[in-house]
C-alpha cells in the first residue's frame, strides 16, 4: 500500500537538513546555558541585521504559545487586554494562554483574518468616550498575525495604518510571525522582514514551522518595551536551559537565505496545489498567497482524499460539505504534491 501523504500542518517532519547537520556538527561543543552562548550571539547578530533593526533586543524561546503568552503578560498592565481578531490564534487556538496569564482578549472583527485600522481606531476611541471606563480591560496593545489564521497576510499600507493608529494611541503593535517565512513568501505579498521589524514594537520570527526543530525568534524594537524579561521568560516556562540548540538553529536559518528560501518553496508548492483544485472545479474557501490553502469539498471527496492524504478539517463537518486545510513546509516534496494532485 502507498505511504500516506500529509498535508495537515507545516511542523510534522523534525528540522531541514541543513539545521539539523549543525546541531549534530556542534554536538560535543561545550558552551554555557541559557542562551549566553556564542552561537546564540552570532543568531542575534543575523536576525538584527536581516530586520536592518542593528539595536533590537532578540530573545529565543522554544514555543508560539510560550512565546505570545510571554510576550504578552510582558507588555500588558494587570487591567489591560490585548485587542485581536475574532480569528486570531491567541483568541481560538492558545486554550486560554493569554487568560490564564489573566488578561483577556479584546476580539475585533475578522475580514479573511484581518483586522481593519478603522476598527481598531473606533473600538480604542469609543472605549475612552465611555465615562465608566476606568471599570473596563483597557485595550493595551494590539496583537495580529502575519500571515493570518488564514493564510492571509497584510499589504504593507494595511500594516503601516494598522501601525499608525497603535502609535497614535500610545499602544504597542505585536507581530505574532510563527509562519513568518511563509508570509513573507506570499504571491503578490509587498511586505519584508525590514517593514516587520520597522512597523511593530515587538514581533517574533518563528522557527518551529519554517525549519527549525523548535525555537521562536523575538525582535524588541521598542526597546521601552520589555526590559526584564529574561525572568519573565523563565517564570512562564519559555526558557530553554540548553539555549545554544535555539541559537544554533536560527544561526542556520539566517545563513546562505535559507529561511526565505524554504518560504519561497513551501508556498510554490501551495500555489500548485490550490490551481490543481481550481482546475478541478472545487471552492477556494479563503483566497490564501501563502503554505495554507482552505477549500469546501463534498463530503464523499473528502472521504475519498482521505483514504490516501491526512490534511484538516477546519472546523466541524458539514452535512454535506466541508472546509478543509492543506499546508505545505520545507519538508514537502514536488512528488507528494504531484500525487496529492493526481488523487484530484
Amino acid at each position: 500500500m502507498a505511504e500516506k501523504l500529509y498535508f495537515d500542518c507545516d511542523y510534522m517532519a523534525g528540522a531541514h537538513p541543513d539545521v539539523l547537520q549543525e546541531l549534530i556538527a556542534t554536538n560535543l561543543t561545550k558552551r554555557v546555558g541559557y542562551g549566553c552562548d556564542d552561537f546564540t550571539a552570532k543568531a542575534r547578530e543575523l536576525i538584527r541585521t536581516a530586520c536592518s533593526a542593528p539595536d533590537a533586543d532578540v530573545h529565543l524561546l522554544v514555543g508560539g504559545t510560550q512565546t505570545n503568552a510571554t510576550v504578552i503578560d510582558g507588555v500588558l498592565a494587570h487591567h489591560e487586554g490585548v485587542l485581536t481578531a475574532e480569528s486570531g490564534h491567541i483568541n481560538v487556538h492558545e486554550s486560554g494562554a493569554i487568560e490564564a496569564t489573566g488578561h483577556k482578549v479584546l476580539t475585533l472583527p475578522s475580514h479573511d483574518g484581518k483586522v481593519s485600522a478603522e476598527e481598531v481606531d473606533r473600538y480604542i476611541r469609543n472605549f475612552y468616550a465611555d465615562d465608566t471606563y476606568e471599570h473596563m480591560v483597557a485595550p493595551g496593545m494590539l496583537y495580529i498575525s502575519f500571515p493570518t489564521e488564514y493564510g492571509t497576510v497584510y499589504s504593507l499600507a494595511e500594516l503601516e495604518a494598522l501601525s499608525s493608529v497603535c502609535h497614535s494611541h500610545n499602544i504597542p503593535l505585536y507581530i505574532d510571525g510563527a509562519r513568518l517565512g511563509y508570509g513573507l513568501a506570499a504571491e503578490g505579498g509587498d511586505v519584508t522582514l525590514q517593514d516587520i521589524a520597522r512597523l511593530s514594537d515587538v514581533s517574533y520570527i518563528g522557527g518551529t514551522k519554517v525549519g527549525a526543530l523548535f525555537g521562536e525568534a523575538v525582535v524588541v524594537t521598542n526597546k521601552r518595551l520589555l526590559r526584564h524579561f529574561f525572568p519573565l521568560v523563565k517564570q512562564h516556562g519559555a526558557l530553554l536551559a540548553k539555549g545554544s540548540l535555539l541559537g544554533i538553529q536560527f544561526a542556520t536559518l539566517f545563513t546562505n537565505d535559507l529561511y526565505f528560501r524554504i518560504g519561497r518553496e513551501a508556498v510554490a508548492k501551495a500555489q500548485r496545489i490550490k490551481q490543481a483544485f481550481i482546475n478541478k472545479g472545487y471552492t477556494v474557501e479563503v483566497d490564501s498567497p501563502t503554505n495554507q490553502q482552505f477549500f469546501r469539498l463534498p463530503n464523499e471527496v473528502v472521504d475519498r482524499l482521505l483514504q490516501r492524504a491526512s490534511f484538516e478539517m477546519w472546523g466541524p463537518r458539514g452535512a454535506t460539505e466541508s472546509v478543509v486545510r492543506f499546508v505545505t513546509s520545507w519538508s514537502t516534496t514536488d512528488e507528494e504534491v504531484e500525487e496529492l494532485i493526481s488523487l484530484l
